[in-house]
């Protein structure tokens, strides 16, 4: 490796991370406030992979419709996209959490109104909706807009040829899409999808504005209590550092074998 080309970034962030867990290791102080953030890692992970999870397929459908040659369908796709990447996330998260869940208990308990009325079923409660569910359907709503436009993008990137080539040997629209058409958009688009998977695990902090305990919410609550906010929020930062950061170097490396594999 030529000396030009070495991550010195990277070495940076190394002794960084290291000066960090240094003074954890020497400190009872900083031992006290790493294992008071770190109860929060769980929940961050779980909400990250979870609505990551929903956003690629919710983001996968809206793709599809998006790419449809159904007029309707592409306008209905369309408006989603555009609608929701207008928004903030953490505007789209309260709507979620303040405005979606009493609506949908009111929706809920009109459907099954008669079954209330004869002592069969309790009335759904907004209280009933964990705010965890709450926020991780809304980085699934916000997400999936984006995701969406990644898989169009990817869909439109297949040569037009290749389409008519699958329709020339009898295969079906259904059976294009299936067997030519998304194979190589999902592989065209798979850095840019681990992109988002490390967007969606720096926004999951929003969720700490519904008071779900993860890892800035505790950071918060911590130094609230304390007053350190510095030594709490260099944790913090810590944390999230090192997953975002490994996560980044594994789309780099994702990212190098695809254009080796494209690029013998």
């Amino acid at each position: 490796m030529k000396n030009r080309d070495f991550p010195w970034w990277l070495a940076f962030l190394a002794l960084l991370a290291a000066a960090i867990i240094v003074s954890v290791a020497i400190s009872a102080e900083s031992r006290v406030i790493f294992s008071a953030v770190a109860q929060g890692l769980g929940v961050t992970i779980t909400v990250s992979l979870i609505a990551y999870g929903t956003s690629v397929l919710l983001g996968l459908v809206l793709g599809l419709l998006r790419a449809s040659p159904f007029k309707p369908f592409r306008e209905l796709a369309t408006f989603y996209i555009e609608v929701v990447r207008g928004l903030p996330m953490l505007v789209i998260l309260y709507y979620i959490a303040f405005v979606g869940a009493p609506a949908l208990a009111a929706f809920l308990n009109w459907f099954v109104k008669p079954f209330i009325n004869l002592g069969w079923l309790a009335p759904v409660e907004v209280r009933s909706f964990n705010f965890t569910v709450r926020a991780v359907l809304a980085l699934t709503l916000g997400y999936a807009a984006f995701i969406a436009e990644i898989f169009r993008a990817g869909i439109e990137s297949v040569p037009r040829g290749q389409v008519e080539a699958a329709h020339a040997l009898g295969l079906s629209h259904g059976q294009t899409l299936r067997k030519v058409v998304l194979p190589q958009a999902i592989r065209n688009v798979l850095p840019a999808l681990a992109n988002e998977f490390v967007a969606i695990v720096k926004d999951s902090s929003l969720v700490s504005a519904l008071g779900v305990q993860d890892i800035t919410q505790l950071g918060k609550v911590y130094s609230a209590s304390t007053f350190k906010f510095f030594e709490t929020y260099n944790v913090v930062a810590f944390f999230y550092l090192v997953i975002t950061i490994s996560l980044s170097l594994a789309v780099r490396s994702l990212e190098q074998r695809l254009k080796r594999r494209a690029h013998p």
